[in-house]
This record gives C-alpha cells, sequence and structure tokens, in this order.
C-alpha cells in the first residue's frame, strides 16, 4: 500500500491519535469518508460532462 511498511502505517496512526485524540477519532475520520465521498462524486460528474460534450 503506497510502498509504506506495517510499522511506517503503525506508526502514522499513532501519531495522528497523539494529535487528535481518541474522543475526535470518529468525528474525524467521518469528514475524511465524506471529502473522498464528494471527491468521487466530483470525479463521476466531471466524467459524465466530458461525455455529453463528446
Amino acid at each position: 500500500m503506497f510502498g509504506l511498511g506495517h510499522w511506517e502505517i503503525i506508526l502514522i496512526l499513532v501519531i495522528v491519535l497523539i494529535i487528535f485524540g481518541a474522543g475526535k477519532l470518529p468525528k474525524v475520520a467521518g469528514e475524511l469518508a465524506k471529502g473522498i465521498k464528494s471527491f468521487k462524486d466530483g470525479l463521476k460528474e466531471n466524467k459524465k460532462n466530458n461525455n455529453e460534450k463528446k
């Protein structure tokens, strides 16, 4: 996954946990999921608009 090993992923997760804290982690994950969904929807809409222009 992106050239990262198991230890690098664990280190990143620990740092995120320290920065945001355990209480805010679900909220941050939810906002990240919404952002990813919005990005995917934008890509689909852009692809649809490009196909209509042709």
